[in-house]
């Protein structure tokens, strides 16, 4: 993952975008006319109280979900009204997901639950073993990686999480809560991760609801109500690895590492 961004270059351009639920005769606007650009290389933290839209944004970024109006181009395609199958495809080859309770497959290793997103595209089984093995090496677990989750920690999962996320080489990389259900220290080790793997060229979009965390990114969206009310660029993000070796959060020697 050694490819420079193109920071002149809109990786997404929101326009007007609106999503509803309806709820039995009620509409329930979860989106409002939300217009947001993200440039290819961008580290963005979403935040907002619950109910606020944000998981919502993520999950039609990530062509999760689609809108009920308005425009979302990714990476120059228009992606809004793509069917069920394209936006599958669109998810295999140009994002990778992270979530908060890390959805590995308990009765695989962690080499086995990297290779799922290239089983899904078809590539050959040598290509998939190679391709899993690097990501995990690039995480810091190339000596763990036959491991079952069950003999791995917290900080351990979501790094084969993150592999799994990276193995094809997406455009960007979106995290849910990343650090939600990690100590502290760990937090932080995911998030040196996540800022190498920006530095290395990938763009990242991570919902979280810790000002803390939000520090580490190069710019904050504020969500509110279902519309976009703030977009703030932090001037000196925090550097996880900084921290790290200052012994921020630092546990004691007999505790699982990561």
């Amino acid at each position: 993952m050694d490819a420079q961004p193109d920071t002149d270059r809109a990786l997404i351009e929101v326009r007007g975008l609106r999503k509803e639920y309806r709820m039995g005769d009620h509409v329930v606007p979860a989106l409002v006319d939300l217009d947001v650009d993200i440039r290819q290389g961008e580290f963005v933290a979403i935040m907002g109280p619950s109910g606020s839209g944000k998981s919502t944004c993520m999950h039609i970024l990530g062509c999760l979900d689609r809108p009920t109006a308005g425009t979302y181009v990714l990476d120059g395609e228009d992606v809004s009204a793509l069917g069920a199958d394209a936006l599958a495809d669109i998810r295999n080859s140009k994002v990778g997901f992270v979530f908060q309770s890390f959805n590995l497959l308990g009765r695989a290793s962690a080499l086995a639950n990297v290779e799922l997103p290239m089983m899904y595209g078809h590539a050959p089984r040598r290509e998939r073993r190679e391709a899993a093995e690097a990501a995990l090496t690039a995480v810091g677990l190339g000596e763990r990686m036959h491991h079952l989750p069950t003999q791995l920690s917290g900080g351990q999962m979501q790094r084969v999480a993150i592999a799994r996320a990276i193995v094809n080489q997406p455009e960007m990389l979106l995290a849910d809560e990343p650090t939600g259900a990690l100590d502290t220290r760990t937090g932080f080790e995911i998030m040196a991760l996540f800022q190498q793997l920006n530095k290395d060229g990938i763009t990242l979009l991570i919902v979280t609801h810790e000002p803390e965390i939000a520090a580490f990114a190069q710019r904050v969206l504020h969500f509110r109500d279902g519309r976009l009310v703030g977009d703030e660029t932090v001037e000196e993000p925090r550097s996880a690895q900084a921290l790290l070796d200052e012994g921020v959060g630092a546990r004691p020697e007999a505790e699982a590492t990561t």
